[in-house]
């Protein structure tokens, strides 16, 4: 592991891939982003190293000996909050789409280019460190829904919505704008902070949020599809959306 005198974000990112040339590559171009890097090759190593030295990031290869990057994610999501870039040579979308429900903030599919690489994680980054408790803001309501952005806290009938940093992001955008309808580059310009990526991201993460927040999720009242535009966030009858 390489320490930075003064990264550029101040963040520690693990490299979990057994390939030693991407790994030389990636750990490369992080470092002289200003990344402090830790490699791992494998998946019960990435979880010893996680353990040991909470990292700010972690950039996971879905392809992994032993236990794979998915069960790596599942496990590593499990402990705690941290953000998740998935490196994946699988061009079948069902794929990238699990890694994202297991709780990745983002993929990149190989081959990828490392400069793309690096502004993903600084993406990733910047939303998490804004993630934050903040000056007070006020508490968004709809129905039995709650969102404290301040606290980041989301809650459904009293009781804590287990949300990625990513859902709770998506959740608050739309409850800051209810009646409001988004596209999908909209929403990942707004939310993610891209002007480029694969729009699939942002289907699966509402998808997702629509599960948690949902009474019926194949038939969303909260987070409505407008056809041919995207979502619009459509609060219950007669409730604010503000404290």
């Amino acid at each position: 592991m390489s320490e930075s005198s003064a990264p550029g974000s101040g963040g520690r990112i693990l490299v979990v891939d057994d390939d030693p040339t991407v790994a030389e590559v990636v750990t490369g171009y992080l470092e002289r982003a200003g990344f402090a890097v830790e490699h791992a090759a494998d998946g019960v190593d990435a979880l010893r190293r996680a353990g040991d030295r909470w990292p700010d990031l972690v950039v996971l290869d879905l392809m992994l000996p032993g236990l794979d990057g998915l069960e790596v994610c599942r496990r590593l999501r499990a402990t705690g909050p941290l953000p998740v870039i998935m490196l994946t040579a699988r061009g079948d979308e069902e794929d990238r789409i699990t890694g994202l429900e297991v709780g990745a903030d983002d993929y990149v599919t190989k081959p990828f280019s490392p400069r793309e690489l690096v502004l993903r994680v600084e993406s990733v980054l910047r939303r998490s460190r804004a993630a934050a408790p903040a000056a007070p803001t006020g508490v968004l309501r709809a129905g039995d829904l709650t969102v404290d952005p301040a606290t980041r806290r989301a809650t459904r009938g009293g009781d804590e919505l287990a949300l990625t940093l990513r859902e709770f992001d998506l959740l608050t955008y739309f409850m800051e704008r209810p009646g409001t309808a988004h596209s999908r580059g909209e929403l990942m310009r707004q939310v993610w902070g891209w002007d480029f990526g694969d729009l699939s991201t942002v289907t699966v993460h509402v998808r997702r949020l629509r599960a948690k927040i949902e009474d019926d999720p194949a038939m969303p009242a909260l987070i409505q599809t407008v056809w041919g535009v995207g979502y619009r966030f459509e609060p219950a009858l007669g409730k604010d959306t503000t404290a």
